[in-house]
């Protein structure tokens, strides 16, 4: 008589399916702990590397205390209190229909359909007095949406310092150039605003002339990348405008942050 049959391999395969699911089910729990920290810890590593605050004989956390982390309302640039900033899921929360507002389609630069309508940002401190001030942004570029971190002078609001990117999903040696330390070099000292207040800061499709007035507003675009390099100029575009952190910039401008 037979001893192996359908039924029982049916069965074991079962039984098998159970235990594997148990201990990876377990494992996650486990390790959800570990991973909340290393998460945040990567989000810290990101937002120092946009302030230009990277020092291998310090740790992260050390690093991290000349930065205060602050929950903006959108519409009406005022800090809102009792969030926990440093924690804070901007992403979640623009997800969530009642966190989060839509975009309307004529004002949707970045291509991101809603936003929250708060965001946390991120003043970084130089002998007792704000020296940068960190903004997230993300927008579309050709395959994916890219997060990233804009630093601005404190002093003018106006002078760009950094612009880090830090997940994306574009094409390596293209679009993917977003990463390259020389792209991103080109960033410091651009002005994000025109004279009469409009934001003016752009990535152009070839390289910018020097001997041109608008250089000011301009960076080089990424080769081969026309629509990456659009997806950051509009996703700057949008962020830096009145639907978004512009309340928060003018309120700061005024003195009033």
């Amino acid at each position: 008589m037979a001893r192996d049959t359908v039924t029982k391999t049916f069965v074991v395969a079962a039984l098998l399916c159970i235990v594997c699911s148990v201990l990876v089910s377990s494992a996650a729990v486990v390790l959800r702990p570990t991973q909340a920290v290393q998460k945040l810890l990567d989000k810290k590593r990101n937002i120092l590397g946009a302030a230009g605050l990277v020092d291998e004989n310090k740790s992260i956390d050390e690093l991290f205390e000349s930065i205060e982390a602050r929950v903006v309302d959108l519409a009406s640039g005022e800090y809102v209190e009792g969030i926990n900033a440093e924690t804070f899921d901007q992403r979640a929360a623009a997800k969530d229909l009642e966190t989060s507002r839509e975009i309307p389609k004529e004002k949707d630069l970045g291509g991101i359909k809603r936003r929250a309508k708060q965001a946390a940002i991120y003043l970084v401190f130089k002998k007792g007095e704000v020296d940068k001030v960190i903004l997230p942004v993300r927008g579309k570029g050709l395959w994916s949406t890219l997060y990233g971190f804009l630093a601005l002078d404190r002093e003018d609001l106006n002078t760009i310092r950094s612009l880090v990117y830090y997940e994306h999903g574009e094409t390596p040696g293209l679009g993917g150039e977003v990463e390259n330390p020389r792209w991103k070099a080109l960033w410091n000292g651009k002005q994000a605003f025109a004279a009469d207040g409009k934001t003016a800061i752009e990535v152009l499709r070839g390289k910018v002339d020097p001997d041109r007035a608008s250089a000011i507003h301009q960076v080089d675009g990424l080769s081969g990348a026309t629509i990456t390099s659009r997806g950051v100029s509009n996703m700057l575009r949008y962020w830096l405008s009145e639907d978004a952190f512009g309340p928060y910039l003018n309120r700061l401008k005024r003195g009033e942050g």
